[in-house]
């Protein structure tokens, strides 16, 4: 019985100090969002009635809720429970060059984001959503390059989002609608005071996987993304248990396809190349010695950020469902179109449902868009 039971600790202790895993799907639909959608081009400008950019200049009201952009500014700002239990709102606020949930959000061309940047108002209203849903998470943006400090109510709305992770795949969403929307710079000090907050003074320490799998892999500049890996590297504990990027896609043993050799120039040559000897056979000791060194090397060599940070979306077409990650790429609203009657509830089972659940519903509806990349400079636009 107590070997038993130590045998049971001691599988326990090893799950524990497991490495954490990375997802590949996270991998693969970040890539995606990096170089711009570059599959399956749908981006025609006439299908594209502006409606995000419409909705930012007080126009029209965000669906299913009929709410205009001014009165989410005004009266919703401060109120953390209309933000934390309403669902629908923030594929309005931060729109993507995905669909959501919310099948009434629209999504952004690149035609709408070029106009959308030469629009003074909707950038200032883009700016007053972005510092509230900030002051929601316990941040405040304290200047006009992007930089965040802690809010005054840091401690009550760190302990929430340490506890509340579908604002996580909120954060993914701001994250990337930045960049969409001109605002590239801001990432990266949003995302190196999260993992200051998660890794160093330990406030949030939930939120470090998805920092590392997703909020990292937001930020287009490659160079950045390493500085920000080599920072976690440094403060990440058990140090052993790091892991740099996600792994690249192995192809299963058997679903290679065989190597046709090359024909040969003439009957004389294919004679003659039958009968030589490969040049290694002299020694085979010798040549399996330095093949197995090799293998040795290659798995003891730890793989550094810039050999992790970008790969192929190609590779992605084959990989298998049940990885689970615990967010998508895009946000926590990727879904099918439903009734307008059932969205809030849709989205609200989306959030509760198990890491499992969202893998399978996401392997469902994996989509691609394309669009080139974003133009245009950041206007001056207000802080306050």
């Amino acid at each position: 019985m107590e070997a038993l039971l130590t045998a049971c600790q001691e599988a326990d202790s090893t799950e524990v100090s497991a490495k954490p895993k990375r997802s590949f799907y996270a991998a693969r639909d970040l890539y995606k969002y990096r170089h711009q959608y570059p599959q399956n081009f749908k981006d025609i400008r006439y299908q594209n009635d502006l409606s995000n950019l419409r909705f930012y200049k007080n126009k029209i009201p965000f669906k299913p809720d009929g709410v205009y952009i001014e009165e989410v500014l005004s009266k919703w700002k401060g109120d953390y429970e209309k933000l934390e239990y309403s669902h629908t709102y923030i594929q309005w606020l931060f729109p993507l060059r995905e669909q959501g949930l919310n099948f009434y959000a629209k999504e952004l061309t690149t035609y709408e984001i070029e106009e959308f940047k030469k629009t003074k108002e909707a950038i200032r209203r883009f700016l007053l959503a972005y510092k509230m849903m900030l002051e929601f998470f316990g941040i405040k943006l304290i200047d006009k390059t992007g930089n965040v400090a802690r809010a005054v109510n840091w401690q009550e709305r760190f302990q929430h989002l340490n506890e509340s992770q579908h604002n996580y795949l909120r954060i993914t969403r701001i994250l990337k609608s930045l960049g969409e929307l001109g605002y590239e710079s801001f990432k990266s000090p949003l995302v190196k005071f999260i993992l200051h907050e998660a890794l160093v003074e330990n406030t949030i320490p939930n939120i470090k996987q998805s920092a590392l799998e997703y909020f990292v892999y937001t930020i287009r500049d490659r160079r950045e993304r390493r500085r920000l890996l080599r920072f976690a590297q440094k403060h990440y504990t058990p140090s052993e248990n790091f892991i740099w990027g996600p792994p690249r896609r192995e192809q299963p043993e058997g679903s290679k396809a065989p190597k046709t050799p090359a024909p040969p120039t003439s009957g004389h040559h294919s004679q003659t190349s039958m009968h030589k000897k490969p040049k290694d056979s002299k020694n085979p000791s010798a040549a399996g010695r330095v093949n197995s060194k090799a293998a040795e090397d290659k798995k003891v060599t730890p793989r550094e950020p810039e050999e992790e940070t970008d790969w192929p979306s190609s590779e992605a077409g084959s990989e298998a469902a049940g990885s689970g990650d615990p967010e998508r790429e895009g946000d926590a609203d990727d879904s099918r179109p439903q009734p307008e009657e059932t969205i809030a509830h849709a989205l609200e089972k989306k959030e509760s449902a198990s890491p499992s659940e969202k893998d399978e519903e996401r392997e469902k509806r994996n989509k691609d868009c394309e669009s080139p990349g974003e133009t245009g400079s950041h206007d001056d636009a207000l802080l306050q």
